[in-house]
């Protein structure tokens, strides 16, 4: 069939909007008619090549539509059914989702190429050349071709353009600040980037029960979205917070402190590292440049304080347990979701909306299809 999508013909280019050419489903996949697709920042990590994804590649990876088709072998799938796109896929056989860490699904090897799970091969395909897919999905598209394993399937009572946002950006900050983190109730955290993962792990620290949370951001919108989303207390720099929570914990300092900001800095994990005391974590969520080797903290403070940098990868969540369970939420009032599109953008604009990304004017921008 023929479907329009966004597609990154190379480094540092636009995203081309454009007709392509999409096979059928085969083995365990799924044809997904697309409602919703948020603007990650990964996206953008592509096209500066700080994430060393395969080009040409559709764009989109925070996605939810309706199956139209499923292939051979598909099962608790079938046309007609209301799907959210995990963008790590979970096939919950392997060790890591046998034992509730399916954030680290051990299929999810294969995503910087960018083809099919099953069989490596292309079901996109545009100019003569094969497409591939970013984290096996490309939600920038009307339709795509995914693997049965990137399926959550949701009910439905939450428009899918709103619930796509659980693909990634909500479980990713809130797994963050709950998971990874760590945060108990009575806690001190901070929030370094108040973007679309960043006010989701303001949420998770709310639903934590902390104490003070803390959000660092340059841009003030980002700091009064921040307040109403459940901090404590918004500061434009790292310097700022380190001298606020001194002062509120008397010198005891923070417990976690997430990176969140859109490009990862060596220097901000020593920055951020300063921020928490004894036995404090430090998250690296946000993606660091591949190239980057360089880290600048104190491995002294390692030791003698017992304090810890750890990674996060989809807030080191189950994402077949978590996106349900984030909807239970969302349905109680303990989450807020539509609250986190700040605006809806149609495929056409998708350059407009990483503008405006990158210029501080969104927490999360949608595509509405």
């Amino acid at each position: 069939m023929k479907t329009r999508a966004a597609v990154l013909w190379d480094r540092n280019k636009e995203w081309s909007v454009e007709e392509i050419e999409l096979d059928p489903p085969k083995s365990g996949e799924v044809l997904v008619s697309l409602a919703g697709s948020g603007l990650c920042h990964s996206d953008e990590h592509v096209v500066t090549g700080d994430l060393p994804a395969a080009v040409p590649v559709v764009g989109g990876h925070e996605g939810a539509g309706i199956v139209q088709e499923v292939g051979p072998g598909v099962t608790g799938l079938a046309p007609g059914d209301r799907v959210i796109f995990s963008f790590i896929p979970s096939c919950g056989q392997c060790r890591p989702c046998a034992t509730g860490m399916g954030s680290l699904c051990e299929i999810g090897r294969y995503t910087q190429g960018g083809r099919q799970i099953t069989d490596q091969t292309s079901r996109h395909h545009a100019r003569g050349q094969d497409l591939g897919l970013m984290c096996f999905l490309g939600t920038f598209a009307e339709h795509t071709v995914v693997n049965q394993a990137s399926c959550v399937k949701v009910e439905d009572d939450l428009a899918l353009d709103v619930a796509c946002l659980l693909g990634c950006g909500v479980i990713t900050g809130w797994g963050s600040v709950v998971y990874t983190g760590e945060a108990r109730a009575g806690d001190v955290v901070v929030v370094v980037g108040v973007g679309g993962i960043g006010i989701n792990a303001v949420q998770g620290a709310v639903a934590a029960g902390a104490e003070y949370i803390v959000a660092v951001d340059p841009v003030a919108f980002k700091r009064e979205k921040a307040l109403e989303f459940g901090a404590t207390h918004a500061v434009a720099t790292s310097e700022e917070a380190t001298a606020l929570i001194a002062d509120l914990t008397r010198g005891r300092m923070a417990n976690v402190c997430v990176n969140t900001m859109g490009v990862g800095d060596g220097a901000q994990i020593g920055a951020s590292l300063h921020m928490v005391g004894k036995r404090g974590r430090v998250v690296v969520t946000n993606i660091h440049p591949a190239a980057e080797t360089q880290v600048t903290m104190s491995a002294l403070e390692l030791t003698t304080y017992e304090k810890q940098v750890r990674g996060s990868l989809f807030g080191s969540s189950n994402p077949r347990a978590d996106i349900p369970r984030m909807l239970e939420l969302h349905r109680s009032g303990k989450l807020k979701l539509e609250e986190l599109r700040t605006r809806t953008y149609s495929l056409d604009e998708v350059n407009l909306g990483y503008d405006d990304m990158r210029n501080g004017r969104n927490l999360r921008g949608v595509i509405s299809f």
